[in-house]
């Protein structure tokens, strides 16, 4: 009896220690402090402005927006790219896709100029398949070039291209649905990858990632960066010449961080969710707000970094922020589900 006695009080001492790393390793007990030394400048109404892409050089952003009521929606959701003047302050957005005549609910995106135009890839997710979208902008006129679809195009989160038919993405699952699918999720189980293309072929270059999102590419340096929100990580990566990784590091952000961009000086800024179960219950449709967080990190070389915290809110002017971009003393800010956007103003 005594033997049955310690099984069981062992098996309970299990079960409440493998709860408490799902609530501390999601950041559950972490204290949410509203913290930006500045200002909200203004709110745009574009629901769902989970990505960004902007040109320092022209002045105008481009912006992944998707009408997100819960996730996982087992409706098709409905969304569009928007095109953003920052050369003046009235901040009035362009919808650039109202007549694309396909199903479309952009996630991650990337755009790069190559001569006089601009390339934009999409992710989108439809009912019937996972697909990048390839886009060409000239002024402010969009075209659709190619919808580009692969097995390895499995459950795609962001995407960053190096050239007009070269680029990697991440898939941040591995599985579909199911209790494999919520074991990724609450366990923190590291099964995503990244996925590099050619041109040509679609190759697996860097996997055992725990919920690969945001991710984006450093030419200067040739440094590929990826974000695991579910270990509160950005993974460093060198590229070859053959496209594969190397891996370098681990950057411990202490937060869930989402998409991943860079200021002039080549620093990351990051949105990110520094509570992931109130995330997950917000994203259900179970709580009204959830918090944000922008980060800076200021990576020079192996083991020689540093995290600046530059916004922190409970939700109420922003839930579940997934992007921060900086363009001269304004930070675009975008996010899951909120039926707007906000520009914020540094002091």
């Amino acid at each position: 009896m005594k033997f049955k006695k310690r099984i069981l009080y062992a098996f309970l001492l299990l079960l409440i220690l493998f709860i408490a790393n799902i609530f501390i390793s999601t950041g559950f007990f972490r204290t949410i402090e509203n913290k930006f030394e500045g200002e909200v400048l203004q709110k745009i109404n574009i629901p769902g402005a989970e990505d960004f892409a902007i040109s320092r050089k022209d002045s105008f952003a481009i912006i992944s927006s998707t009408a997100r009521k819960n996730i996982p929606n087992f409706n098709q959701e409905i969304g569009g790219l928007y095109f953003l003047d920052l050369k003046n302050d009235d901040y009035k957005p362009i919808h650039l896709t109202k007549n694309f005549n396909k199903p479309f609910a952009p996630h991650g995106i990337s755009m790069i100029k190559k001569d006089s135009i601009y390339i934009i890839a999409a992710v989108n997710h439809t009912l019937e398949s996972e697909n990048i979208e390839i886009f060409s902008l000239n002024g402010k006129t969009l075209t659709h070039k190619k919808t580009l679809s692969n097995p390895l195009i499995f459950s795609p989160n962001d995407i960053v291209l190096l050239d007009e038919n070269e680029f990697y993405f991440t898939n941040d699952h591995k599985y579909k649905d199911g209790i494999t699918r919520l074991a990724e999720d609450y366990l923190g189980l590291s099964l995503s990858n990244v996925i590099y293309f050619n041109g040509k072929d679609y190759k697996e270059v860097a996997n055992g990632i725990a919920y690969a999102n945001g991710i984006n590419f450093d030419k200067k340096r040739n440094l590929l960066f990826v974000a695991s929100p579910r270990k509160f990580l950005v993974k460093v990566y060198q590229k070859n010449n053959d496209g594969s990784l190397t891996f370098i590091e681990d950057i411990d952000c202490k937060t869930g961080v989402d998409n991943i961009e860079f200021d002039e000086a080549s620093n990351l800024w990051i949105g990110a969710h520094p509570s992931l179960l109130t995330f997950a219950a917000y994203a259900k449709g179970d709580k009204e707000i959830s918090p944000s967080e922008i980060i800076k990190i200021n990576y020079k070389v192996k083991g020689n970094y540093t995290i600046d915290q530059i916004y922190f809110g409970d939700g109420s002017k922003m839930s579940a922020s997934t992007v921060a971009i900086p363009f001269g003393n304004i930070i675009l800010t975008g996010n899951v589900m909120d039926d707007h956007f906000l520009i914020l103003k540094k002091k």
